[in-house]
């Protein structure tokens, strides 16, 4: 085995978004392009020789060659030892949970989430620092940098490592753990949860649940865990198999990507429960028989209930939500009388509050939610902690929700995806809302009194790091809210999203469509924006 020193040329498209770097496979399997952006992180990062990396990804096409090429980088660039999920499958809320559990130095995470898979479909790198999170944009702005200048990386010339076999193998200097992808995590989990009674709730009642996997990574974790370990029926995990093109779906677990879910839990003899989550398995999606908990909605309730299980029993320090989210956990912060904080967008602006022991539950509007337990959101987390707050209440999910809004009210919310938009033109649709938004205080707007309008700055309250332009909100003096925001995690064109919301104290006006209910800011948001004259779309590609 010999290390060999590569010469090569930078590419300048490697900038990370908000989860990494994401482009279609094919950019990503041209000569030296995956390579280049490997050697950079190994460039960025402080003293990782001799160190202990986590390394695995969502199965997703590419992800076992890519593997290979980052296990033999690993040890040309002396790492001492790299932690590697069977299969190359760790889901991103697992390998968080490894990273820290073995403390090391970070890992490299294979993912394009959500995205499609498949030869023609995305493919993604993120790394993740010691903490088991995102790397902040300090880093990533430092891997970006140094991409930009590469000329050389090193890889070892060896035999590919048997991915398949749970064991230890030598390259060069570098042992390779090939682990079971599951098994820390699921004891993390039981930690947390009352496993006991959950089963009990699963197995001596009437109460049936579905979990979609949508052939993504969460498949082997939930089979494990309902179906072995809490004794669920053979079958309550749907498309539980991992496939490199996600069996031709979209792995999202919204209303529309997960529609085979959604038809069964609005059909007849509906299961009490339904729930889906995407291809990393960081998201999720609850229901009810019938019934739609929205993420904002999910959050506020989790919160609140949050004494009804184990791992929370102590009280929460705080909650954190992206500033798109609703503002439904602020109010039960507020009675709660504790800190509720407005990040951007991105898992990574919750790490500073979790480390600091500001935060305890945090979640986003994009179907993400998550604990000081790990630094990423997670999916299964989100579906164990609802099922424990349902065996503690013996109530439906739409009971439990209704009564949530009896007590603090309903936040109506709606966000609306206009995907694959031409760049220039959803770019030009920010600026110009951007240079009228000094003079929109004080004016009336449909009806609508404008209270505040701003491009979101946020400083961290710990390290006091500011970042800028994270969304134009226009808010009213009634409470309500709209905000527009480009999404940073396609590899297509510009994905812009809207997101609506109108509160309602009184429970008699809490059965609305939330579209009825929002009615009005959608069509001000159009009048105000011009998003069918600028983005050429006669409505948008999702609507959750």
């Amino acid at each position: 085995m010999t290390v060999q020193t590569v010469r090569t040329q930078p590419f300048l498209d490697q900038k990370p978004g908000t989860s990494g770097l994401r482009k279609q496979v094919p950019t990503f399997q041209q000569p030296h392009y995956l390579e280049n952006f490997i050697q950079s992180i190994f460039d960025s990062v402080e003293g990782c020789q001799g160190q202990t990396l986590v390394l695995g990804g969502d199965g997703r096409y590419y992800n076992r060659a890519a593997i290979q090429i980052i296990l033999k980088m690993a040890a040309a660039n002396g790492l001492g030892r790299v932690l590697v999920g069977q299969g190359g499958i760790l889901s991103t809320p697992a390998a968080s949970c490894i990273i820290r559990k073995h403390q090391a130095i970070g890992g490299i995470i294979l993912s394009a989430s959500h995205n499609p898979g498949g030869p023609d479909g995305d493919f993604g790198v993120k790394y993740n620092t010691g903490n088991g999170g995102p790397a902040p944009e300090k880093m990533t702005n430092a891997i970006f940098e140094r991409s930009k200048v590469i000329d050389q990386y090193k890889i070892l010339d060896a035999s590919d490592v048997n991915l398949d076999r749970i064991g230890t193998t030598t390259l060069g200097g570098t042992r390779v753990e090939v682990i079971d992808s599951v098994t820390d995590y699921a004891a993390l989990m039981e930690s947390l949860f009352d496993f006991d009674q959950i089963q009990q709730f699963l197995t001596r009642g009437k109460f049936r649940m579905c979990m979609d996997a949508l052939h993504a990574v969460t498949g082997p974790y939930a089979t494990a865990i309902f179906e072995r370990r809490l004794n669920a029926p053979a079958g309550t995990v749907q498309n539980g198999v991992p496939l490199e093109d996600f069996g031709g779906g979209h792995p999202d677990p919204n209303l529309v990507y997960a529609k085979d879910l959604v038809k069964v839990m609005f059909g007849d003899n509906a299961p009490d429960f339904g729930a889906a989550s995407d291809g990393d398995g960081d998201r999720n999606m609850i229901l009810g028989r019938n019934f739609f908990v929205t993420p904002s909605d999910s959050l506020a309730v989790l919160a609140a209930n949050a004494t009804l299980v184990p791992g929370y029993r102590n009280g929460l320090a705080g909650i954190a939500r992206s500033m798109p989210t609703s503002q439904a956990p602020d109010r039960v912060a507020a009675k709660l009388g504790i800190d509720c904080y407005e990040t951007p967008t991105g898992w990574k602006f919750f790490g500073n509050l979790l480390d600091a022991g500001k935060a305890t539950l945090c979640g986003e509007e994009s179907f993400g939610t998550g604990s000081n337990h790990v630094r990423e959101k997670d999916g299964l987390w989100a579906v164990l902690f609802w099922l424990n707050i349902l065996a503690v209440k013996q109530q439906s999910v739409e009971d439990v929700v209704k009564a949530h809004w009896a007590t603090y009210g309903r936040n109506y919310y709606s966000r609306h995806d206009y995907e694959g938009v031409d760049a220039d033109r959803a770019n030009t649709l920010m600026e110009n809302l951007r240079s009228r938004l000094s003079g929109l205080q004080g004016q009336t707007l449909g009806g609508y009194t404008v209270a505040y309008a701003d491009d979101f700055s946020y400083t961290d309250p710990v390290d006091g790091s500011i970042s800028s332009k994270q969304g134009i909100r226009i808010g009213f003096e009634d409470g309500s809210r709209i905000v527009f925001r480009l999404s940073g995690t396609g590899t297509q064109g510009a994905t812009l999203r809207l997101y609506l919301e109108r509160y309602e104290a009184n429970p008699a006006n809490h059965d609305q469509d939330p579209q009825v209910a929002l009615a009005d800011l959608i069509q001000l948001a159009d009048e105000v924006a011009q998003i069918r004259e600028l983005t050429g779309r006669p409505a948008p590609t999702v609507i959750t």
